[in-house]
């Protein structure tokens, strides 16, 4: 049996008689707890706004210089390949 994580921080919002009731016969529907499905809820949304805000957006001519850049074959760097076959200067 796994525990949950100890909920020590309280979140506290004003709504409209309305939207209680809405939210209730969601929890309801599901046998939830008004708490804990609200808490799902706002997690799951605010989830999405931090992943939303964090993907990289760029437009399509940007997008198209990328791929036409990264569709060109490799080439060769003396300099990183004598990198690559030095011996390490940290030992494990």
């Amino acid at each position: 049996m796994t525990s949950s994580p100890l909920k020590d921080a309280r979140v506290e919002f004003r709504v409209t008689a309305a939207q209680k009731e809405t939210i209730e016969t969601a929890a309801a529907i599901q046998g939830r707890s008004l708490t804990d499905f609200s808490a799902d809820v706002l997690l799951e949304r605010a989830q999405e706004v931090i992943q939303h805000e964090r993907q990289l957006r760029v437009d399509a001519e940007h997008f198209d210089a990328f791929l036409s850049i990264m569709e060109q074959p490799a080439r060769s760097i003396e300099e990183l390949r004598d990198l690559m076959t030095r011996r390490p200067v940290f030992v494990d």
